[in-house]
């Protein structure tokens, strides 16, 4: 793709020009590539973005997460462009989206608050939510023929969550919900983490009701009626990809085929680290879960 071209070109001049002005700091750098870059870039963007809104976004991006001046220039432009082409704006303390300094590549990676609404926005759902349940709380649910959940939460919630539940209602009347107990939260991390099996600083340890919440919401997903559109969303999340196109849910997600040569990332809320080494690559089913 021309782009991609465009942009290996542009680098390539642009790490000649840092080496010769070493003064030169990289977000005036990177400012002065998206600059350059803005024809090529706005080959790929939807009708409603133009490539100096992407530019506000990535300078935003990486003010709040430096570290992303330390990747793959191309994975971070990638990136970006997921997140403009979902209509999401990520690490702007909205909780919709974030990008992740992962090794020296860039992940993509939703928030349970931009998976929410992503799926109103697809005009299938007139509500979509996710809560945690403390112990004190009146909380019952049964499975069956017929599905039911009643929940009323404590004045003064006491302790910590013991379980999280997801909940979708359709335009049609339609509806349905998971629940999960916190153990099976925490078995599911266990299992897909990294960062949690290698005991990583991550939003499991720091924001781990964000996590649990967007768990269930993925899962509740997977049983829910879906527009193409929405399928690609929840397969957006987490994913590293270094080309460009006009349609990012072409390019191949590079996260199980990129080594990461160092795990230690200054990470915002909803991200979870990955392997350095290339892991067992989980079924199709699986990766519906992460």
């Amino acid at each position: 793709m021309a782009t991609n071209e465009a942009i290996k070109n542009q680098l390539a001049n642009q790490n000649k020009n840092s080496v010769a002005n070493k003064e030169v700091k990289p977000e005036q750098t990177l400012n002065a590539l998206l600059k350059r870059m803005g024809p090529e870039i706005q080959r790929a963007l939807p009708k409603h973005m133009d490539a100096d809104r992407i530019a506000r976004i990535a300078l935003t991006a990486v003010r709040t997460t430096p570290k992303l001046l330390e990747c793959d220039q191309t994975s971070f432009l990638a990136a970006i462009m997921q997140s403009a082409q979902l209509g999401v704006e990520p690490n702007t303390g909205l909780g919709q989206a974030y990008l992740i300094p992962y090794g020296k590549q860039v992940q993509f990676q939703l928030g349970y608050k931009g998976l929410i609404d992503l799926a109103v926005r697809s005009g299938q759902y007139k509500a979509i939510y996710a809560h945690e349940v403390y112990e004190d709380d009146e909380f019952e649910f049964s499975y069956g023929l017929v599905k039911d959940l009643v929940h009323k939460p404590a004045a003064i919630p006491t302790g910590e969550p013991i379980g999280y539940y997801a909940v979708y209602h359709l335009q049609n009347g339609g509806y349905d919900f998971v629940y999960w107990t916190r153990e099976r939260i925490d078995h599911h991390a266990k299992k897909f983490s990294q960062a949690v099996q290698k005991g990583w600083t991550s939003p499991w340890k720091t924001n781990y009701d964000a996590m649990a919440k967007k768990t269930v919401l993925k899962e509740v997903l997977k049983y829910a009626p879906k527009s193409i559109e929405l399928q690609k969303t929840v397969e957006a999340d987490s994913t590293i990809k270094t080309e460009l196109s006009q349609d990012m849910s072409d390019v191949i997600d590079v996260t199980d085929y990129t080594v990461m040569d160092d795990p230690e990332t200054t990470e915002p809320e909803v991200t979870e680290q990955k392997k350095e080494e290339k892991p067992k690559k989980p079924s199709a089913h699986e990766q519906t879960l992460v």
